[in-house]
């Protein structure tokens, strides 16, 4: 079945299939514990923290191993907060973040900390000057996602760290959708937190991490033990930590040309179409496309039939009868966001594919005009 939903999730490359196999068969050990196996787990998860941190040119020891980016995300915001001395606190993050970020940041805010959901433009990006207005002198955490997971939209990290610099403020960003398909340089970035996961880089489910700059503070959020150098107790899951890091060996920047050729062909035959974010740099796999005047839930059905997987929007949310939160921040209506469909690629896709999937789109949204009644709002 062709899949082209590779921003919710991805399949395990055979490679990295062989490696999790492997391990679950031979490399059962406790890396806490002393004996032989023990150490041979101890080992291997050193060399795959080394391989997951080296990607990220971070050093090792900055490299925490989670259950995935949602574990991660609650990681590093309520971890830091935790560890910050009392007295008022004010928090910002963006309108357009993946649920386990926007979540926990309304967590806090009914906590009692103040909290600063900051708009996006209509592209879908946040402003490094719209940071710079809303910080005040009790600020002690900025939290915006590296690439947004609906459109794709590359956000301004590097600016962000440069408006907080020189004051008390620590910088957090979701890399989950980012990292694997952009080149992520840690240092460049300079933020002070950061999030990946395995599954969305042809990697295990449940297995993530976390970057933690030297000299951040934080507290593990979940007790029980001094794993992870104290930062996250529980017994490491080394043949996950094992896929994961063979998953990275594997990873190759993806260029823009089945996400170009896909769009070029649906706006010579759909003229009417809309791609958000189209104007900023994006992922260059992810593609969100308005279909006005069709539903995207429909249009989404009818190319399942074809045996095709697209998204109307994050995976935590397709049981939603509610429009996208990402679209409704960029300013769409109600009726604009419940017709746009989101199409995410993989290194695996093919030309052929992707022609396919243009045709059978082109068919179903042509139809799908035709035959619905106007879309609720």
């Amino acid at each position: 079945m062709p899949y082209f939903d590779h921003n919710a999730t991805t399949f395990l490359a055979p490679e990295v299939a062989e490696v999790l196999s492997l391990a679950l068969r031979e490399v059962y050990g406790n890396a806490s514990s002393t004996h032989a196996q023990g150490q041979l787990a101890k080992r291997q998860l050193e060399q795959s923290r080394r391989t997951i941190a080296g990607s990220l040119q971070a050093p090792p020891a900055d490299f925490v191993f989670t259950s995935g980016g949602t574990e991660s995300n609650n990681l590093a915001i309520l971890g830091l907060l935790s560890r910050l001395a009392g007295g008022p606190k004010h928090v910002i993050t963006s309108v357009i973040e993946h649920p386990s970020v926007l979540e926990v940041f309304r967590h806090l805010e009914r906590e009692g900390i103040a909290v600063t959901f900051l708009p996006v433009d209509a592209s879908g990006v946040v402003r490094a000057e719209a940071v710079a207005d809303v910080l005040r002198p009790e600020t002690v955490l900025v939290s915006v996602m590296h690439a947004n997971n609906e459109t794709g939209a590359v956000q301004p990290i590097r600016e962000i760290a440069k408006v907080i610099r020189g004051r008390q403020i620590f910088l957090h960003s979701d890399g989950v959708q980012a990292f694997g398909k952009l080149a992520v340089d840690i240092r460049e970035l300079d933020v002070d937190l950061y999030s990946v996961s395995a599954h969305k880089i042809f990697g295990p489910k449940g297995i993530g991490g976390l970057y933690v700059r030297k000299g951040t503070p934080l507290r593990p959020t979940m007790l029980g033990g001094h794993h992870e150098r104290e930062r996250r107790a529980g017994t490491e899951n080394v043949p996950a930590a094992m896929a994961f890091a063979r998953a990275v060996e594997l990873c190759i920047e993806p260029d823009c040309a089945l996400r170009d050729r896909f769009e070029a062909k649906l706006r010579a035959a759909l003229p009417g179409i809309r791609i958000h974010s189209s104007g900023e740099t994006r992922l260059p796999n992810t593609s969100n496309v308005l279909f006005p005047g069709v539903s995207a839930e429909a249009l989404m059905i009818a190319l399942d039939m074809h045996g095709m997987a697209v998204s109307t929007g994050a995976a935590c949310s397709s049981g939603s009868v509610e429009p996208s939160h990402v679209l409704l921040g960029m300013g769409l209506s109600r009726k604009e966001a419940r017709s746009s469909v989101r199409f995410s690629f993989g290194r695996y896709n093919t030309i052929q594919e992707i022609d396919s999937l243009v045709e059978a789109t082109i068919t179903s949204a042509r139809k799908l005009t035709r035959m619905e009644a106007p879309i609720a709002v």
